[in-house]
């Protein structure tokens, strides 16, 4: 994937460089809206950029409960709201992220790091689930729009 990503630098590179720095704000904003649009939609699938879904989450205990006892909701619901993630372009760079108190969340999956799901609760080893990632698709994506930008009349 990294060479993947080295490739496509190398290509539009050379032709980004040719570009005034406010045309390049422009394709990057465009762009970065664009893979945000992506991005959300990949989280909402339950789907890593590698196409595989993500990690089952782990049973919940519920000790004591009586009654009704309602279904796990599907993880990551609200993530990938507009308001939790932004998409930032510049003359330099294309940015897809997280922000506030859900980026937090978001990188513990990202990373599988531990973490605590409440204050009072034991560190748990989080698995492994890419909420943002590039995929085929968006590489695609960033080389389609790339070519569209520079071959229409501005």
């Amino acid at each position: 994937m990294a060479n993947d990503l080295d490739a496509l630098e190398d290509w539009a590179g050379v032709l980004l460089s040719k570009l005034e720095p406010a045309a390049r704000s422009k394709l990057a904003r465009s762009l970065a809206q664009k893979l945000r649009r992506n991005q959300q939609q990949r989280v909402k699938q339950q789907r890593n950029p590698d196409d595989s879904t993500y990690a089952a989450r782990k049973p919940r205990e519920l000790k004591g409960k009586k009654g009704r006892i309602k279904r796990q909701a599907k993880m990551f619901q609200k993530l990938p709201r507009v308001s939790y993630m932004k998409a930032k372009g510049d003359a330099q760079s294309i940015t897809v992220e997280f922000t506030g108190r859900v980026a937090r969340i978001a990188r513990v999956h990202q990373y599988g790091l531990k973490d605590r799901a409440e204050a009072s609760a034991p560190e748990v080893r989080y698995e492994q689930r890419e909420v943002l990632g590039l995929t085929k698709g968006d590489r695609q994506l960033i080389q389609k729009g790339l070519v569209e930008f520079l071959t229409t009349d501005k």
